[in-house]
């Protein structure tokens, strides 16, 4: 399995986020989560506006989010991919100033937010829902199990 990750970052983020950590972490999670094929996704790492432009727009709710996810699996029809080249998951976009801001909350590094973020969003591209408690919590569990595996000394 290899996984073509396209990161794309608002400029005031350049600096603050690592390619290849997100690199490592993705690869991390889409083994552990038994990817077997090749794929290709996108991750865009921006501000608060344009997450809750992007959220009005194709969620229909007027507000920020941490992270929001668009799986291309869900519907293959949506995408057309020459057959010679991997599939699309989709992209996983985050809100660098929320995840700022919830790290503070919870008393962690922006990183280890970021990391938290990109997971739940891989989650959702990989059929992964908590639209109810019972999801929820199996998603969150799950989350929680995979950042704990892309911790440095775990692998």
């Amino acid at each position: 399995m290899s996984i073509d990750l396209s990161v794309q970052k608002d400029p005031p983020f350049e600096e603050k986020v690592d390619d290849g950590h997100l690199q490592r972490i993705v690869k991390i999670v889409l083994g552990e989560q038994r990817l077997v094929h090749s794929a290709t996704m996108g991750l865009l790492i921006t501000d608060d506006e344009t997450i809750k432009g992007l959220n009005l727009r194709y969620r229909g709710q007027d507000s920020e989010t941490d992270v929001l996810a668009f799986g291309m699996l869900d519907d293959p029809e949506g995408f057309v991919s020459p057959p010679s080249l991997p599939p699309h998951l989709g992209d996983v976009v985050v809100s660098y100033p929320r995840a700022a801001e919830q790290a503070a909350d919870y008393g962690h590094s922006v990183e280890e937010e970021l990391d938290r973020l990109v997971i739940h969003g891989l989650l959702h591209l990989l059929g992964y829902d908590d639209e109810d408690e019972q999801e929820r919590q199996e998603m969150w569990a799950q989350q929680e199990a995979l950042l704990k595996s892309t911790r440095p000394g775990s692998e």
